[in-house]
C-alpha cells in the first residue's frame, strides 16, 4: 500500500453501556463495557484464529474487544463471551469503505435507507456483541446521509453502539478544479472533514488511525503530521465532549521491521496526553500489511508479548487516568523551530505551569507532551498532567530522566505502578521517567 492507502479498510470501534436489542426485538439492558476505564482493542481476526485457545490468548493479552467478527459467528462470540472479549459486529448492515474517493457522496444512492432498516429487522443479539460496524473512512459528502443513517439504527436497533472510524490527515483533499473527482476527505482541509463530522453525525465519539512508522525517509514529516492530527481531533472533542479513540500500529509495512516496544508505547501514551479513551492496535490478524501480532497461519509472532507488556501497562494507568479528563495538551521543551513539530499552531513552553504544578520540565531539556487534565468529578479540587517522553520517538537512543517541578501533596503513576516522587531541599520534585514512556502526575488533593 502507499502511505495514503495505508488507512484503507482501517477503523476503531465505539462503544457504549448502553442496553443491547434482544433476540426477540425488544429491548433489554444488558451492559457491555465499562467506558469509564481506558479500553484497549485491536483490529481482524482471520478464520484460523477463532479456536477457544486463540481467543483466551486474546484476554490474555489485555485486549478488551476486537474490531471485525461477523455476526453470522456465533461459536466465535461464545467464545468470546465464555473469556470476557467485546466483538464489534460487520454483516448486520450494508459496509461502507472510503477508499480513494471515487464513490464519494453516493453512499445513498449505493446503501439506501432501507437496507439498514431490513439489516436491524434481522438482527441477532448475543452477550459478546460490543457494537455494530456501520463503515470505515467515508467522505465528507457522505457525513449528512451517515447522520440519517445513525438516527434511523438507533431506532431500529434502540441502545445497541454504532462503530464508525474517520481517515486520518494524510488522507487527500478536495481540489478547486471541477475535473478532480478523486479525492478522500471532501473537503478542503482535515479541519473541515472533522467539523463535517462533528456537525452532521450524532455520535459521541471521534475514532481515526495514524500509522507514523511508515519509513525513515518520511518519519519526520509524519511526526509532525501525527501531531497535527491530535490537534485537530482532540479540540473538537473538548469543545463537544466527545470521546476520543485512536488506532496506532503494532505491524509494520512491507520491507520495515517489527514495530518494536517503545514504538507501541510512544504511539499510545502520546494519544493519552490528548486524552484518549481507546487504544485500539492494528492489526491482530492480517489485515493489511505484515508483522500483525498473529501470522498467516495463526501463530502468535514478537509481537504479542511487546503488546501484552504494553497493554498491562495501560491497564495499570488506566484506573487513575480515567479519573480525569484532558482540557489542554501543551508542547514542553519543544525546539522552537523542528521538522517534527506541529505545522499547525500549538502550545509551545520551555516550562509549564498548570493548576498546582510550577515550572514543570525535564531534567535533561528533553520535549515532553503534557496533557492537563481535570477531574471528571466536578466535585473533586483534584488536578493531573500525563506526560509523554518525547525524545526520542523511533526508539534509536533511550534515555532515563526525570520530570521535575513544584508542587505540594503530588501523587506519580507509570506503566508499573505507583512511582516514587523525590523532593529536594529546594522543594523541587523529581519523579524519574524514560523514552516513550508515559506519567500520570495528580496533584491538588493533598495540600
Amino acid at each position: 500500500m502507499n502511505v495514503t492507502a495505508n488507512a484503507l479498510c482501517c477503523a476503531a470501534m465505539v462503544l457504549c453501556v448502553l442496553a443491547a436489542v434482544g433476540e426477540t426485538g425488544t429491548s433489554s439492558l444488558k451492559p457491555r463495557m465499562d467506558r469509564s476505564k481506558l479500553l484497549i482493542g485491536a483490529y481482524c481476526l482471520q478464520s484460523n484464529a477463532r479456536t477457544d485457545a486463540h481467543v483466551k490468548a486474546i484476554h490474555d493479552c489485555g485486549v478488551d474487544f476486537i474490531i471485525g467478527v461477523p455476526a453470522s459467528d456465533r461459536a466465535t462470540l461464545d467464545l468470546f463471551a465464555k473469556h470476557g472479549v467485546g466483538a464489534i459486529v460487520n454483516g448486520v448492515v450494508p459496509g461502507w469503505w472510503g477508499g480513494d474517493g471515487e464513490r464519494a457522496g453516493k453512499m445513498r444512492e449505493i446503501n439506501p435507507i432501507e437496507k439498514y432498516a431490513s439489516g436491524a429487522a434481522s438482527f441477532k443479539d448475543h452477550p459478546a456483541i460490543w457494537a455494530v460496524d456501520i463503515g470505515d473512512e467515508p467522505s465528507a459528502l457522505d457525513f449528512p446521509y451517515y447522520g440519517e443513517v445513525v438516527r434511523q439504527l438507533n431506532k431500529s436497533l434502540p441502545g445497541m453502539p454504532l462503530y464508525l472510524n474517520l481517515y486520518p490527515n494524510y488522507a487527500s483533499v478536495a481540489e478547486n478544479s471541477g475535473k478532480q473527482t478523486v479525492n478522500q476527505l471532501g473537503t478542503k482541509t482535515y479541519a473541515e472533514h472533522i467539523a463535517a463530522y462533528c456537525r452532521e453525525v450524532p455520535l459521541d465519539y471521534l475514532s481515526y488511525d495514524f500509522y507514523v512508522y511508515t519509513g525513515p525517509s518520511g518519519i519526520d514529516r509524519f511526526i509532525s503530521k501525527m501531531y497535527d492530527n491530535f490537534i485537530d481531533v482532540s479540540g473538537p472533542c473538548r469543545r463537544a465532549n466527545r470521546s476520543f479513540w485512536y488506532i496506532p500500529q503494532v505491524n509494520s509495512r512491507k520491507g520495515l521491521p517489527y514495530t518494536s516496544e517503545n514504538q507501541l508505547r510512544f504511539q499510545a501514551y502520546a494519544a493519552m496526553s490528548f486524552g484518549a479513551e481507546a487504544i485500539t492496535w492494528a492489526c491482530w490478524c492480517k489485515g493489511w500489511w505484515i508483522n500483525n501480532v498473529l501470522d498467516d497461519a495463526g501463530r502468535q509472532t514478537p509481537q504479542y508479548a511487546k503488546l501484552q507488556k504494553i497493554n498491562a501497562e495501560l491497564k495499570r494507568l488506566g484506573p487513575e487516568y480515567m479519573k480525569f479528563r484532558t482540557v489542554a495538551t501543551h508542547f514542553v521543551g519543544f525546539p522552537e523551530k523542528s521538522n517534527r513539530n506541529p505545522s499547525l499552531p500549538f502550545s509551545r513552553c520551555d516550562s509549564l505551569d498548570a493548576g498546582p504544578f510550577a515550572g514543570l520540565r525535564a531534567s535533561n531539556g528533553a520535549p515532553l507532551l503534557v496533557g492537563e487534565m481535570v477531574a471528571r468529578d466536578a466535585a473533586s479540587p483534584a488536578r493531573a498532567l500525563f506526560v509523554t517522553a518525547a525524545d526520542d520517538p523511533c526508539d534509536q537512543n533511550q534515555k532515563d530522566f526525570a520530570v521535575v517541578f513544584k508542587a505540594k501533596g503530588v501523587n506519580a503513576f507509570g506503566g508499573n505502578g505507583k512511582v516514587e516522587v523525590k523532593r529536594g531541599g529546594d522543594g523541587l520534585c523529581a519523579v524519574p521517567i524514560s523514552s516513550c514512556c508515559g506519567l500520570l502526575l495528580v496533584g491538588g488533593l493533598y495540600q
